[in-house]
């Protein structure tokens, strides 16, 4: 691919009166044209906000994704996206999952992106992302916000919603008071990072990563451990190869890689969130995919549950990190 091929070009380096004003506005903010001129563009669709506890993280992330962006060679551009955090949206977070797909595809569609950067990882967004972004159908790479830490009190490990409904209920049968009820509050969310139990977030983050759309094992990657800023790192050098190498998701999304995405390597295996069958589906007709719940049963039949993860077994997701991840599964 040459720097003339570049979906970006046609803003900033066609022989037409536009480009001059589109480069006068990058002059603006203070960009000369060797910053810009001839490198992919790179927009990384921002999920952050300060009312979502699971990305409160993605503002220095960003900038290490920008770091290996620029190593790279490439120019990166932060665009923010709606944030759908999931413990605070009411109704429900899902009744904006497809608005944040249309709005990905549309940020990335009218604006002069050449690859993109997804930064998700809280339930709805990582499916809203990747929608959009099979939609566009440009080089796109996943980066998830990863699992937080295990929840703390008094030495007794707690996983994200399965003990705040126990807690809850011991509460109101009399057998907590309100200061111990308030000792759980307090430990049961120690870091940024989505759900520790296998919820819908992890599930959906492990399935991106079983279809290809993140660095290889990024998924399982506690979010405040430093292998978590290597990993954005990584991820903003790789998207601006994959621009040079024309990779979009229609040349590594199949049948079989949602068939390995849905069942076999994720959900089924990890005792997944019963929510991916609602995404996953959804994501198979944005590629032109026919997947059927008919097809999930069809699998079920044949994948054993192998991770013994809460809220189906023991284990929380650090743990399965430092078991060796979805790699190892």
């Amino acid at each position: 691919m040459s720097p003339e091929s570049l979906r970006s070009y046609r803003w900033f380096g066609a022989p037409v009166f536009r480009s001059l004003g589109h480069r006068a506005r990058m002059a603006q903010q203070g960009y000369a044209r060797e910053d810009y001129m001839g490198k992919p563009v790179i927009g990384l669709i921002n999920t952050w906000s300060e009312i979502n506890p699971c990305h409160t993280h993605f503002k220095e992330r960003a900038e290490q994704i920008k770091r290996g962006i620029l190593q790279a060679g490439g120019f990166p551009i932060e665009l923010p996206a709606m944030s759908l955090g999931e413990p605070y949206v009411r109704p429900a977070a899902m009744l904006y999952r497809n608005l944040l797909a249309i709005e990905t595809e549309e940020l990335l569609r009218s604006h002069p992106i050449d690859g993109v950067v997804l930064m998700g990882g809280c339930d709805k967004t990582t499916p809203g992302l990747i929608m959009g972004a099979i939609s566009m159908n440009i080089p796109a790479i996943y980066f998830p916000a990863g699992p937080s830490l295990r929840g703390d009190n008094k030495g007794k490990t707690l996983g994200s919603g399965t003990d705040l409904f126990a807690s809850w209920y011991k509460y109101k049968a009399g057998e907590y008071n309100e200061k111990q009820l308030e000792e759980v509050e307090n430990g049961i969310s120690r870091s940024a990072g989505t759900c520790m139990t296998m919820g819908t977030a992890p599930t959906m983050m492990s399935m991106a990563d079983a279809m290809g759309f993140c660095l290889p094992g990024a998924s399982s990657i506690v979010a405040p451990d430093s292998r978590h800023a290597i990993m954005a790192e990584r991820t903003g050098r790789r998207i601006v190869d994959m621009v040079w190498q024309d990779l979009k998701p229609s040349d590594f999304l199949s049948a079989a890689s949602f068939d390995n995405a849905t069942a076999p390597a994720t959900a089924l295996a990890l005792g997944g969130s019963t929510n991916s069958v609602v995404h996953v589906i959804a994501m198979a007709r944005r590629a032109g995919i026919p997947l059927t719940v008919e097809r999930f049963d069809e699998i079920a039949q044949k994948v054993p549950h192998l991770a013994n993860i809460r809220p189906a077994g023991k284990y929380l997701m650090e743990d399965f990190y430092y078991a060796g991840g979805l790699t190892a599964l």
